[in-house]
Order: structure tokens, then C-alpha cells, then sequence
């Protein structure tokens, strides 16, 4: 065991994950706090330890988050109201493209960009994450007003996964939801709605990718990409310095 500075011995890894999982059962959920994310920082840029406490992280996580967040749902529900929900926005656009009133087809266009956004984007973090070999515990209620879906990882197999992949997980989402409005916009020159329909629709996909730009690289899907690739980065040096020496 290592010595701090100040002479006092350092928290080993099992110490850490032990005091952070006695105070979780103790009601704290507050994982950033205990210094749980600093700790999973450390663990996820070698491999080997990514691993080994992969199933412990993940039983801490999931405790933090069941107790922190209310209400949740089964995945398999979440996919079924948001596979619905493209449904509907795919039905709005066809309904745009066979109703004769011009001011109902625009309205039904814009319907169609706001529920395609909405429906599409943690489908594409499930399915992406899914092909990584990430599982997923629950869906639920989260984000700014207004309340959002979001979709909550199984973070013993989101450990186990290559940061790179983590990173195409949580860019899927991102993508998605930018890319949804400019779907629903090429349907336009084929229908009956006016101009300012596809001004309003491109209004909704340009103000997506601003808020992106100004806040979700500080505090979303963006953040947590650049931060899963500067992980990548950090194993790809690591592994470079053992080959040189």
C-alpha cells in the first residue's frame, strides 16, 4: 500500500469501492460526492481493472441510481412506447403528404420533427449500445424541462466495453435526434405545406445542434463521448509505453 503526502496511508481500490457501496446502503446516492466517478477514471484506463471491478462498480451504480430516481420502466416497455412513437411520427409525415389542407400538412411536418426526435434518440443509444455488448437496466425521466425519456446503462457491461464503443453509444443518441428534423424535412417538397413549415422544422434541427454545441459538451451525450475517448487515448498511450519498453 502506497503512502499519501501527508504520510497517511492510501485508499486502496477495494477500501474505496467498499466505503463508497457502506455509504450508498446508507441512503447517500450523491456518487459524485464519494468520489465514484474519480475512482471509475482511474479504473477504466487499464483494462485489466476494468474487468475486475466491473460487476462491483455496476452493483454500486444500480443501487445509487434505484434509490435516486422514480419512477422507472422496464426496457422493453420504453422500446414499445418509442418504437410507437416513431410510428406516429412516421404516420404524421405520410398524413402531411395525403391531406389536401396545405396548413395541416406543415403542422403535421413539425409534429412529425418533434416526435422523431424525441423517439429516435435513446432507441439509437439502446440499439448501438446493444452491439457493443452493453445492456441497459431501465428507462426513465430525467434532463432539463421538459422532462425527457432517458435510458439508464448497465454500467458492469458498459465497464466491460471498449471506450471507443462507449463513445459510439452515446454519440448514437446525439446523431439521432439531430438527424430526425432533416427526415421529416425531406418529405417537404413532396407535400402540400407551405414555407414556413420547413422553416419552422429547420429552426428545430438548427436549435438542436446549438444547444449541442453550447451545452451538451459540458453536460450530456457530447461530454460523455469526448470523455470515453480521451479514456481510449490514455490505453492507447499506455499500451504504446509498454511497447517501447
Amino acid at each position: 500500500m502506497q503512502e499519501r503526502q501527508d504520510g497517511a496511508p492510501a485508499e486502496t481500490y477495494q477500501d474505496a469501492f467498499q466505503r463508497i457501496e457502506e455509504a450508498v446502503d446508507a441512503g447517500d446516492t450523491d456518487l459524485r460526492t464519494l468520489g465514484f466517478w474519480k475512482l471509475l477514471a482511474k479504473v477504466k484506463v487499464e483494462p485489466a481493472l476494468s474487468e475486475h471491478w466491473a460487476d462491483v462498480a455496476g452493483r454500486i451504480d444500480r443501487k445509487a441510481f434505484e434509490r435516486g430516481v422514480r419512477p422507472r420502466f422496464p426496457i422493453w416497455f420504453g422500446n414499445v412506447v418509442l418504437l410507437a412513437g416513431t410510428a406516429v411520427g412516421v404516420g404524421a409525415i405520410w398524413f402531411a403528404l395525403t391531406t389536401s389542407d396545405p396548413t395541416v400538412s406543415g403542422i403535421a411536418l413539425i409534429a412529425s420533427a418533434g416526435i422523431l426526435s424525441v423517439s429516435l434518440h435513446d432507441l439509437a443509444h439502446w440499439a448501438v449500445g446493444r452491439l457493443a455488448g452493453i445492456r441497459f437496466a431501465s428507462y426513465f425521466f430525467g434532463g432539463p424541462f421538459p422532462p425527457r425519456p432517458g435510458i439508464k446503462t448497465d454500467y458492469a457491461t458498459y465497464l466491460r466495453a471498449a471506450p471507443e464503443e462507449r463513445a459510439m453509444m452515446h454519440a448514437s443518441g446525439a446523431v439521432a435526434s439531430k438527424i430526425a428534423p432533416f427526415l421529416s424535412l425531406a418529405f417537404w417538397p413532396a407535400s402540400d405545406a407551405p414555407a414556413w413549415a420547413a422553416w419552422a422544422i429547420i429552426a428545430i434541427g438548427v436549435g438542436q445542434i446549438v444547444t449541442d454545441v453550447l451545452f451538451s459538451t459540458r453536460s450530456s451525450d457530447w461530454k460523455k463521448v469526448r470523455r470515453e475517448r480521451k479514456v481510449a487515448r490514455a490505453r492507447q498511450s499506455r499500451a504504446d509505453d509498454l511497447r517501447r519498453g
